[in-house]
């Protein structure tokens, strides 16, 4: 599994099937971006210049909402997961 560094957050992409009311289902390219998912791992949190260590908010498990334009997309074992800074994380979702 990934390991974040430093503040960053591990999310898998919660993609969803959207159909009109019509029952037609969206091509891919024409559905908006997800902004939301699934937090798979998280880093250790932010250092102060003094060196201390910041706790993470959120932790594994956590559905979070998140900038539409935020983070780096990322393939690994055929899964498609987004690392996000935590700043980027707008809410938990509950």
């Amino acid at each position: 599994m990934l390991k974040p560094l430093g503040d960053r957050v591990i999310v898998q992409v919660v993609e969803e099937q959207e159909e009109t009311i019509g029952g037609i289902v969206l091509a891919n390219n024409a559905k908006e971006k997800p902004q939301s998912g699934k937090v798979v791992a998280v880093g250790a949190g932010a250092r102060t210049p003094e060196g201390q260590l910041l706790p993470m908010t959120v932790k594994v498990g956590d559905v979070v909402v998140y900038d539409k334009y935020a983070g780096s997309e990322v393939k690994y074992d055929g899964e498609k997961y987004l690392v996000l800074h935590e700043k980027d994380l707008m809410a938990i979702a509950e």
